[in-house]
């Protein structure tokens, strides 16, 4: 299987990346609470917990954080019921520097940003790729992480491009940047259209579609757990940035996570964080260096 490539000029494909670091004084991130509390709801059944400043936070003594609850390995829920992944390895260490509890609200990829502008959590770490269109909705931290759209299908009638799907079913999941892209660009594709990841993934194994449309990072490490699947396509249209989300407007506490990723966090901690939770579901199939962001800036 190829390996993740990141594309060298990936700053000038988002702009919006510069356009808000302009507006960003300093920049930050983190690693394990001492104390953590779980929730999980979709975006329209999540617990209210009304997002707040940094110093509201701290006041209340809790981060409630959005992530995902079927993606792993960046947000799921495990056997024993706590949330765990890349994403929830970075929440976890925000809430021991913030020297709070954190409370994670699952979230399906439609649910991201009404949880943040109907004041359900205080912050995104949901595999959230940064888009113009977003970014007029939510503000976007410094990224911590890089990915691409891949196309997924089974190995005995592998898609290797997109023009193989005209005539096909491209299987996407709703309010993802990856129906956004397909809609736009090649709209004469029929599309599938799945509320969740796993209904997405359950559809692509049960033949619902010809090929799953998603991030390759998120298809890298499904495609390694379920034989007879391969990444037929990886870097399909624009390389994207991932970063955590906070409502429109909440600059202290964007301002404070910025400063973690820049300054505050361990010198490596996205490496770390990779070696944690990532390492073992990519095996040689992904290169850590071409995946996390380490201090916001890209190499």
């Amino acid at each position: 299987m190829s390996k993740v490539k990141a594309h060298p000029n990936i700053q000038l494909l988002i702009p919006v990346v510069a356009l808000l670091s302009l507006l960003l004084s300093s920049c930050s991130l983190g690693e394990t609470p001492a104390e953590t509390s779980q929730s999980a709801a979709s975006g329209s059944e999540i617990a209210s917990s009304a997002a707040g400043s940094l110093d509201e936070i701290r006041e209340k003594g809790t981060l409630t954080i959005g992530v995902f609850r079927d993606l792993a390995p960046f947000g799921s829920v495990g056997s024993d019921g706590e949330y765990q992944g890349y994403d929830v390895y970075f929440g976890d260490q925000l809430g021991e520097d913030l020297g709070v509890k954190v409370d994670y609200v699952g979230l399906d990829a439609q649910g991201r940003v009404p949880a943040l502008t109907g004041d359900k959590v205080d912050l995104v770490l949901a595999n959230f790729a940064i888009t113009e269109e977003r970014a007029q909705q939510v503000d976007f931290s410094l990224p911590y992480m890089k990915a691409s759209q891949a196309l997924i299908s089974p190995e005995d009638a592998l898609i290797t491009d997109v023009s193989q799907l005209e005539g096909k079913t491209l299987i996407v999941t709703r309010g993802t940047s990856q129906q956004t892209w397909f809609t736009k660009n090649y709209p004469q594709i029929e599309q599938a259209v799945y509320q969740t990841q796993s209904d997405a993934y359950a559809a692509l194994k049960d033949g619902r579609g010809d090929a799953l449309a998603q991030s390759n990072l998120d298809e890298l490490a499904w495609a390694r757990q379920n034989p007879g699947f391969r990444v037929g396509i990886e870097g399909i249209g624009e390389p994207t940035l991932v970063a955590a989300a906070v409502k429109k407007g909440n600059t202290t506490l964007l301002d404070w996570v910025n400063e973690e990723i820049t300054t505050n966090l361990p010198d490596n901690f996205f490496h770390d964080a990779y070696a944690a939770t990532l390492e073992d579901v990519y095996g040689e199939d992904a290169n850590p260096d071409e995946i996390v962001v380490e201090r916001g800036t890209i190499d």
